[in-house]
Parts: structure tokens; sequence; C-alpha cells
């Protein structure tokens, strides 16, 4: 089964990420902040983490780096989900270790497009 992380910390996103990969099937694990993300992904190999950008305590890209220095995360894809989506911001997110993003507002299609991409390759 694919497991998938996510990190988000606005309820309605979460349900709405989450409604959508476990009625494709996925097994989805939340986290609500990027210190609980990274403790998950501590214990627990995903196959996909999709990682909030604007967290509280902690932004997502500083959490990102962190992921990457965990060896069973080093490989794992990480598709930021970002209401930022402008060019050098794309830039930025992509400088961080990610290796996509989905823009906000969560589009049904585009995000199973985009999961489903991550997890093939």
């Amino acid at each position: 089964m694919t497991k998938i992380l996510i990190i988000e910390d606005t309820p309605a996103n979460m349900r709405l990420v989450v409604g959508i990969l476990e009625r494709e099937g996925y097994i989805v694990t939340p986290a609500e902040t990027a210190e609980q993300g990274i403790e998950l992904a501590q214990q627990i190999r995903f196959d996909l983490i999709l990682m909030d950008i604007q967290l509280p305590t902690m932004d997502g890209l500083t959490a990102i780096r962190i992921l990457r220095e965990i060896d069973r995360v080093k490989t794992t894809p990480i598709i930021a989900l970002t209401a930022h989506a402008m060019k050098e911001e794309e830039a930025q997110i992509l400088a961080s270790g990610c290796d996509g993003y989905i823009a906000k507002p969560i589009r049904y299609k585009a995000l199973l497009n985009t999961v489903q991409q991550y997890l093939n390759n």
C-alpha cells in the first residue's frame, strides 16, 4: 500500500487532501505541524510527502531541508502545497529540496495527477 504523509495546518485543506487521496486508496498520515511531520518521517517510511509551505513555528522550506537530512527521506518525493506559485517562489521551493509543488487552492485532478506522477517515477 502506498503511504503518504501530509503536513498541513489548515483543517479544511487537510480534510480535502486526505479525502481525495483516501478515496483513491492511499494510506494517508496527517501532521498539523512541521515538527510533527519530521517526527513521523523518522518513524515511518513514506512513499510521498505533501508539505504546506506556510506553517506555524517552522516553515515548510526549513522542514524540507531537515527532512532531506534523514536517511529514509533522502529519496522520498516531497511536493510543496503552496498558495505562492509565482516564478521566484517556485525556484525557492525547488531549491529547498522539493521535487515539485501543487498550487492552492487545491484542485482534485491536479492533486491526483501530481501525486501519481511522482509515485510512478
